[in-house]
């Protein structure tokens, strides 16, 4: 699935001047899948969301929400206790070395996500953020029912045989098993998707 190119948020730039290195890892997933990522201390939740969505290859169809030592941040909703990540910066959520939160995309398949501040540092001059540094393996087709629903569609996808195989093939656009890889990864990929997102700190 290709990742959509999306424009850049209003007020990208944030204000603090320090990066935030974290690993974001899909709960549950075996062999693990995620991301390192370095992005400005500063941003908002809703602009981490957009960082996120990228980095897995997601296409932002639905409701997702980060949940924080202060509270749920996301689209705004009263009813679900969700206040507007717009409202929230990483650097208030999160402010030290060690410290997490989660992130789950999709209220129907729950893919959640456990987000690591690995280091908080001073960004390098004329380097834009955010960028992907490393990562492993691919991130999982939308709307295939979740981390138990995407090992299921590998299992079909790795057996021709199966009743289902060519179902699977139609309903992912390929034209053969071979066209997706789960172990693939390549950060020259995903750094071109979050290229829309990136802003020089520190200019020379």
């Amino acid at each position: 699935m290709a990742n959509t190119r999306r424009a850049k948020p209003n007020s990208w730039t944030a204000p603090s001047r320090s990066v935030h290195k974290i690993k974001v890892t899909l709960s549950g997933s075996k062999p693990p899948i995620w991301r390192r990522l370095e992005v400005p201390s500063g941003i908002t939740l809703q602009q981490l969301h957009h960082v996120i969505q990228a980095a897995f290859g997601w296409e932002d169809y639905h409701m997702w929400a980060f949940e924080t030592p202060q509270g749920r941040y996301g689209i705004a909703d009263p009813e679900l206790g969700i206040r507007s990540a717009a409202s929230k910066r990483l650097n208030e959520a999160v402010p030290h070395t060690g410290d997490r939160l989660g992130y789950t995309y999709d209220f129907g398949d729950d893919w959640e996500h456990d987000i690591l501040i690995e280091e908080i540092a001073e960004p390098e001059p004329d380097t834009a953020y955010p960028r992907c540094l490393a990562g492993r393996r691919a991130g999982p087709p939308e709307d295939c029912g979740g981390i138990e629903g995407y090992e299921y569609l590998i299992e079909i996808l790795a057996d021709p045989a199966h009743e289902e195989h060519e179902d699977r093939l139609e309903w992912l656009g390929l034209d053969s098993a071979d066209q997706f890889d789960p172990a693939a990864f390549d950060t020259a990929e995903v750094n071109p998707a979050l290229s829309d997102l990136a802003t020089v700190l520190i200019k020379p």
